[in-house]
């Protein structure tokens, strides 16, 4: 049995189930179990917002402490993309200005 391997996630693909979620407008495929960081690194997305100053922010501590993940799901906004799990249908909008 041939396993299929993507070196951007870890583990065979036939044992995850696929979602569809769009990030910033765009329909991409991920795994239930991954987090919105883990999508938007896979996607070679290294900011994920930038502040009222320009600079950017994208995944840092990597546990929820630190808010630089911060992104908008569904409409809401400041959702810590490494703490939300992908949902089937999700909406993720890293484009929507600062979020401090």
């Amino acid at each position: 049995m041939s396993t299929t391997q993507d070196k951007r996630r870890i583990g065979p693909l036939e044992d995850r189930q696929p979602v569809t979620i769009t990030v910033d407008g765009q329909p991409v495929r991920a795994f239930v179990g991954e987090s919105v960081a883990t999508v938007l690194l896979t996607l070679g997305r290294r900011d994920f917002r930038h502040t009222k100053h320009g600079a950017p922010r994208g995944l840092f501590c990597g546990m929820g402490v630190c808010f630089d993940c911060l992104v908008t799901v569904d409409g809401v906004e400041n959702v810590r993309a490494c703490l939300t799990p992908v949902a089937e249908g999700m909406r993720i909008d890293t484009r929507g200005g600062s979020h401090d």
